[in-house]
C-alpha cells in the first residue's frame, strides 16, 4: 500500500474531526521516504511523542531534495509550527503563503485556522478561508471553516447563512452543526438548539473525544442556560461526557476539558451539589500531569477544580508549571499570555473561596472576551465572566456588578440566570427594579423546557 492512502485517510479524519487521526502514523511506514508522511507524523507526535516527532522530522528534512512544491510548502509551514521558538505571526504568514499556491489544501486550511484560534485572532482566521473560498465553494467542509470566525468576530447573520449553505452540501458534517448550534445558543434560542443537535447527534460516533463530548457540552450548556431541571445536565454529563472514557480510544485529556468546563458553569450557578461526588472524581484525574499543559484552558479549568477541591500543592504545581512556561516564550508570546496567567491565578483563588484575591487579579476592566489565546471560544469563556459577576456580587461590588451584567444583558437577553444575577445586584442596591427583574427571570424560567 503507498504511502497516499494512509495521506488521504489522515486528511478526512482532520476534516470530520475523527478519532483515528493516528493513520497518519502508517504512511512513513509505507514510505519511509516520502517528506509529506513523515512531516504529517512529526505534526502529529509532537504533543505526545516529542522524540518520535523529532525523528519523523528529520526523516522529513532529509528528503527534501527529491520532493514536489507541496510537500515543500507544507514541510516549510508544519516544521516552524512545531519549533520551539516560533513567532505565531510567521507560522501565520508561511500558511498563508502556502494557501495562495494550494487553495484546494483545505487541511492547511484548517491547520491555519487552529493557529489563529490560539492567537486569539478570528480576523486572520477570516482572511484564510475568504482568500481560498473561490477555489472550494462546492466543497463539503469549507462552510464549516467560513463560518466559526464568522461566529467569533460576532457576525451570527454571515455566519448562520454560511453553516445554512454547507448544510445544504453535506449534513453530517460536524463542524458546521457545531456552527448553528453557536448561533442557535447566542440567539437564546435554547429548545431549538438542543432539538436540533440532539437530532444530529446520531452522526456523531466517528468524532474524537474532543469534538463529541464538546458537542454534548453545548446540548448540557443549553439545557442549563434555558433553565432545565438539573438532572438532565446530570444525564449528559454521564452518558454523553464522562462514558466516553470508557472507550479504549478516548482521548482523556479532551473529556476532562470539557466535562470540567461543564462543571464550572453548574458550580457558578449553584447547581454543584446535584452532581454529587462528580467533582472530587474529575480532579482526582486532573491530579496527573500527563494531563497538564496540553490546553490553556484546560489548565485553568483544571487549576480551579484542584483548588476547589482542596488539592492546594497541586494546583500551585501547575500554576508554577504556566508560569515557567511562559518564561521560555518569546517576548511577544510572554505578554500576550500574561492575560492567560492572570486567569489562572484568579481561578485558584475562586476555587479557594477567596473571592477578593481573585477580583484583585482580575481588576476593575475584566472581559473574558479578550483572553481567546487561552484557546476558548466566545461560548467557553462566558463561563470567566460569569464567575466575575457573581464575585462582584459576593464581594458587595453591587453597582459595578448592575453596570457589567446590564451591559452583557444587552447583548443576550434570554438567559435566567444573568437576570437572577441582576435581581441579586438591585436587591443589594436597594433598587426597587428587583421586583421587575424578578418577574423578568420568572418568565425566562419556565419559557424553554418547564
Amino acid at each position: 500500500m503507498p504511502a497516499s492512502r494512509p495521506i488521504n485517510d489522515f486528511y478526512h479524519q482532520v476534516l470530520i474531526y475523527g478519532r483515528k487521526r493516528y493513520v497518519i502514523l502508517e504512511a512513513p511506514v509505507h514510505d519511509k521516504d516520502c517528506v509529506l508522511a513523515n512531516i504529517l507524523a512529526a505534526l502529529f507526535s509532537y504533543s505526545s511523542d516529542p522524540s518520535q516527532a523529532l525523528s519523523f522530522l528529520q526523516a522529513a528534512k532529509s528528503c527534501l531534495e527529491q520532493a514536489t512544491s507541496y510537500e515543500n510548502a507544507v514541510f516549510s509551514a508544519v516544521s516552524y509550527l512545531i519549533s520551539e521558538d516560533r513567532d505565531d505571526d510567521v507560522a501565520f504568514e508561511l500558511h498563508l503563503k502556502l494557501l495562495k499556491e494550494f487553495p484546494k489544501d483545505l487541511v492547511s486550511l484548517k491547520r491555519a485556522q487552529v493557529l489563529c484560534f490560539y492567537m486569539g485572532r478570528p480576523d486572520l482566521s477570516l482572511i484564510l478561508v475568504q482568500q481560498v473560498l473561490p477555489e472550494n465553494e462546492e466543497e463539503n467542509y469549507i462552510y464549516g471553516m467560513l463560518a466559526f470566525p464568522l461566529l467569533e468576530l460576532g457576525r451570527m447573520t454571515d455566519a448562520e447563512e454560511a453553516a445554512k449553505k454547507g448544510f445544504k452540501i453535506n449534513k453530517q458534517d460536524g463542524w458546521l452543526q457545531h456552527a448553528l448550534c453557536h448561533v442557535h445558543q447566542y440567539n437564546c434560542q435554547f429548545r431549538k438548539a438542543v432539538e436540533f443537535m440532539e437530532g444530529c447527534s446520531p452522526s456523531w460516533t466517528c468524532y474524537s473525544s474532543f469534538m463529541l463530548t464538546h458537542n454534548w457540552w453545548h446540548v448540557a450548556l443549553c439545557y442549563l442556560e434555558g433553565h432545565a431541571p438539573i438532572k438532565r445536565i446530570v444525564q449528559i454529563y454521564d452518558h454523553h461526557i464522562w462514558k466516553e472514557l470508557e472507550k479504549s480510544d478516548a482521548v482523556p485529556a479532551e473529556v476532562y476539558l470539557n466535562a470540567a468546563g461543564l462543571l464550572l458553569q453548574v458550580f457558578v450557578r449553584g447547581e454543584i451539589d446535584a452532581f454529587g461526588d462528580r467533582l472530587k472524581i474529575l480532579a482526582s484525574c486532573l491530579t496527573d500531569q500527563a494531563n497538564w499543559h496540553l490546553e490553556w484552558h484546560l489548565d485553568i479549568l483544571t487549576i480551579w477544580a484542584l483548588a476547589n477541591t482542596r488539592e492546594y500543592s497541586k494546583a500551585e504545581d501547575l500554576l508554577k508549571g504556566l508560569k515557567s512556561r511562559i518564561s521560555r516564550m518569546i517576548k511577544k508570546k510572554q505578554r500576550l499570555m500574561q492575560r492567560g496567567m492572570m486567569v489562572a491565578e484568579a481561578l485558584y483563588e475562586y476555587g479557594r473561596g477567596n473571592d477578593r484575591q481573585a477580583l484583585e487579579i482580575l481588576g476593575p476592566d475584566f472581559d473574558a472576551n479578550d483572553c481567546k489565546m487561552i484557546g476558548a471560544s466566545d461560548e467557553q469563556l462566558d463561563v470567566f465572566n460569569e464567575v466575575w459577576y457573581t464575585m462582584l456580587l459576593n464581594t458587595g461590588q453591587a453597582m459595578k456588578a448592575i453596570e457589567v451584567i446590564e451591559k452583557q444583558l444587552k447583548k443576550r437577553d434570554g438567559i435566567p440566570f444573568l437576570w437572577r444575577l441582576l435581581e441579586r445586584g438591585y436587591n443589594l442596591a436597594n433598587r426597587q427594579e428587583a421586583r421587575i427583574v424578578d418577574e423578568k427571570a420568572r418568565a425566562l424560567e419556565i419559557a424553554y423546557f418547564n
